[in-house]
């Protein structure tokens, strides 16, 4: 850690999204570890914000031996007393009970209004906001109702992963076609986010381009960080989260402050 990060106060919360873990990802992984390592246990507040997994197929997948090394370092953070918080991403919607369990997560309805350091936050993972991609849309109605989720975690796992890879692969090839404009969210769906919860600070992911927006709603100005995704099996690595301190300013922290293994 730089000596800048160290001069840094204890965050009340941190917040990360699209990590995308999976095991042909090793040095992401390594740096996610790392971070639940050295950055979380000194925050009061963990919210995974979203597709943490790459895919995730059903709790009962938490056996592997790559979900279960996952899973026991979440545990480990929350059971040094830090509150770990979960919304489901558009790859890991999924993920139920038997994760929480072995977690100590909370699993978190979207979009979730709470207050941190005395501060109205809205959080989400941003997936539902991309409303002009209506080929998505048409897609999430269905995956996320229960029926269709009880009829596919009724599936042999191997069955369930076989399709989910068909999924990814079908997801690569639309995403080839869609416009910068069409896979971002839609400013109206954001603007009703913030009307209807009245926070005044939003946090999502999905998207993948890390910003800071200001937003004019009602004559009031509301403030929208978009997290970084995770990417370190790359020449040039990317990734980092947010931490909220006491007195409920947000600092973006790169992966860099990380001093990465790989």
């Amino acid at each position: 850690m730089t000596p800048s990060a160290k001069a840094q106060s204890a965050p009340v919360a941190l917040f990360v999204s699209d990590v995308h873990l999976q095991p042909e990802l090793p040095c992401t992984t390594d740096a996610f570890l790392l971070f639940l390592r050295r950055e979380a246990p000194r925050a009061r507040q963990l919210f995974l914000l979203g597709d943490l997994f790459e895919y995730w197929a059903g709790d009962d997948d938490l056996e592997t031996p790559y979900l279960r090394r996952i899973a026991d370092a979440l545990r480990a953070v929350s059971d040094a007393g830090v509150r770990l918080y979960w919304i489901a991403g558009n790859r890991d919607f999924l993920v139920g009970q038997g994760f929480a369990e072995a977690t100590g997560a909370q699993l978190l309805q979207e979009p979730y209004v709470t207050e941190i350091a005395n501060h109205p936050v809205v959080l989400l993972h941003g997936d539902a906001q991309c409303t002009d991609d209506l080929g998505y849309m048409q897609f999430r109605a269905m995956v996320r109702q229960p029926e269709w989720q009880r009829q596919f975690l009724a599936m042999p796992l191997a069955q369930r992963k076989a399709v989910i890879e068909g999924m990814r692969a079908g997801s690569r090839d639309a995403q080839r076609g869609k416009s910068h404009e069409i896979t971002d969210v839609n400013l109206a769906a954001i603007d009703g986010v913030f009307a209807q919860s009245g926070a005044a600070l939003m946090i999502h992911g999905h998207t993948h381009r890390p910003a800071i927006h200001r937003h004019e709603i009602d004559g009031s100005v509301r403030t929208r960080y978009v997290l970084p995704d995770w990417e370190c099996d790359t020449a040039i690595p990317r990734g980092g989260w947010l931490a909220m301190n006491e007195d409920g300013t947000v600092r973006r922290i790169d992966l860099g402050e990380l001093q990465l293994p790989c």
